[in-house]
């Protein structure tokens, strides 16, 4: 028989009223004990010690602590965390996993907004649609004469994704309808079987930069992947290509990013950076060949109710002791965002 576990909502307060309205709240109610404490927005009051004493699951998302020794020594009955986000990185600590504390994430849900994101912004590249409407007063295409854009479209080009990851797997779905379309795909961890069933074909990344009329990027912010798109990458890019970052800034050196564009050799379209945000002096911001928008690619509004369901059906699975759908571990974790 199914158990209703007592549970606690750890996350900011404007998380907490972003995700979660009235119907998630019942079906939070109908699957777990609340007991007097619905929510927090941090472990900080010792006053909620005597609750937190009986908490056995968490759901976490933005906001939420890093849970370290300190907050675990008092929730001594916690079992398993729900992360109603992507990333679990910022969570868990050496304490965490010395427990042996289940955690999931929603980053396959979260996935979903940052695809569509980046579909669009691919097919807008392919037209520089962006940098016409940053340059309004430029002539007309008539005027100047369809000589000029012999270049532009989006049938015979090649797409380069950087990293197979949830995200990545997802921007090569969503291309395939476009058979004028080649997808090719850099990831030294991918299985070339996986990346060919999707539609794409697999490559090192020094030979997907010289044929990539658009290059997005999907890997995970590690020391090993700082910088991943430098001087010499950006430079391997062949004249008039696009490179598109809705993964992590700190994967592109944003000084040669930034000669490169200020050059016209190429486009950008960032919808993270580094820093972030940028200056506000930042010359990237005022180049019309460089989109800069502010982190929004990923679940905002009506899309993050998709993380508390993704949350609350596994909550649904542990109460009914069936396993996680989406569980995280420290080996996926040291190679995923």
């Amino acid at each position: 028989m199914p158990t209703r576990p007592r549970a606690l909502v750890l996350m900011g307060s404007d998380t907490f009223s972003a995700l979660f309205d009235e119907e998630r709240l019942d079906r939070l109610a109908s699957l777990a004990d609340l007991g007097d404490l619905t929510t927090l927005a941090d472990l900080d009051d010792t006053a909620h010690d005597p609750e937190l004493a009986e908490v056995e699951v968490l759901i976490t998302s933005w906001g939420a602590p890093a849970l370290d020794a300190r907050l675990l020594a008092r929730l001594p009955r916690l079992r398993a965390v729900f992360h109603a986000a992507g990333s679990v990185r910022a969570h868990v600590t050496e304490a965490f996993w010395e427990r042996g504390i289940l955690i999931t994430s929603a980053a396959d849900v979260n996935a979903v907004p940052v695809a569509e994101f980046t579909l669009a912004a691919i097919l807008l590249a392919g037209k520089r649609a962006l940098v016409h409407v940053r340059t309004p007063g430029a002539p007309r295409l008539p005027d100047e004469g369809l000589g000029r854009h012999a270049k532009l479209g989006n049938h015979g080009r090649t797409i380069g994704v950087v990293g197979f990851s949830r995200t990545g797997r997802r921007v090569v779905d969503l291309l395939r309808p476009f058979d004028g379309l080649d997808v090719v795909v850099a990831d030294p961890f991918a299985d070339r079987r996986a990346v060919e069933a999707a539609g794409a074909r697999l490559a090192p990344l020094a030979e997907v930069l010289p044929v990539s009329d658009v290059l997005t990027l999907h890997a995970p912010a590690l020391p090993s992947t700082r910088h991943l798109i430098g001087p010499a990458q950006l430079a391997a890019l062949p004249d008039g290509a696009t490179l598109i970052n809705t993964a992590r800034g700190a994967l592109v050196d944003h000084d040669a990013l930034l000669r490169e564009c200020r050059s016209g050799r190429l486009d950008a379209i960032l919808d993270v950076t580094d820093p972030e945000p940028l200056p506000a002096d930042s010359e990237l911001l005022r180049l019309p060949n460089v989109a800069v928008t502010p982190h929004l690619a990923g679940s905002l509004g009506t899309e993050t109710r998709r993380l508390v369901d993704a949350a609350l059906d596994e909550l649904e699975a542990y109460s009914g002791g069936r396993p996680a759908a989406h569980p995280v571990d420290r080996a996926e974790l040291a190679r995923s965002a």
